[in-house]
């Protein structure tokens, strides 16, 4: 499980862009809008799950790894 803040995503919009972006690359995807976390499960490394939000205008920094 690796736990992303995502400071940028404030939005419904904005969590539609995060999970489009992730779900190829987790098995789970649970975005907390509120909290402004992304909660992943199955992904075998936090690099392209970083790279990918960066690529979509969401740079993240890992919380929990």
């Amino acid at each position: 499980m690796t736990v992303l803040s995502v400071p940028d995503m404030n939005c419904g919009h904005c969590k539609t862009a995060v999970e489009t972006a992730l779900r190829p690359l987790a098995a789970t995807v649970t975005v907390d809008l509120a909290r402004r976390e992304v909660t992943v499960t199955g992904a075998q490394s936090p690099a392209p799950l970083l790279a990918a939000l960066e690529a979509v205008g969401f740079p993240a920094q890992i919380t929990a790894a």
